[in-house]
């Protein structure tokens, strides 16, 4: 089964009706279930999303999703942490935050070429993307 790496905005996306990318979140999700591709998340990507569900919707929003969230995540490792560094130093990843970072590096890590997001800097590092799945 394939998997394809959640970003906490694409999340964000998906709960929140009022964002922009709602709409086309909906669409990506659809098509990854009919793929039967597996989301995942990084523990990294877990805390992210919960402190932005927590500022933008309110505490019990986020504590809500971290308790019913069904996708497997996967811990970053101390190797992972330093490639991320490594990434974030070398600029590849444009302004890439270092949660990105991690990101990618346990994505290169686990061979995952997709990631289901609206950043753009997860496609400027050479990942495939929501909008190109």
């Amino acid at each position: 089964m394939e998997k394809i790496l959640m970003d906490s905005g694409a999340v964000f996306a998906l709960l929140c009706r009022s964002d922009k990318n709602h709409a086309p979140a909906l669409a990506g999700l659809r098509k990854l279930q009919k793929q039967r591709a597996l989301p995942v998340l990084t523990n990294y990507l877990l805390a992210e999303t919960h402190a932005l569900l927590s500022a933008r919707l309110g505490p019990d929003a986020a504590r809500m999703w971290v308790r019913h969230n069904i996708w497997p995540v996967e811990r970053a490792t101390e190797e992972d942490e330093k490639r991320a560094r490594e990434i974030l130093l070398s600029g590849r990843g444009g302004d890439c935050t270092f949660t990105d970072a991690v990101s990618f590096a346990v994505m290169e890590r686990l061979g995952v070429d997709t990631a289901f997001t609206f950043d753009e800097n997860f496609a400027r590092y050479g990942f495939n993307t929501a909008e190109t799945v």
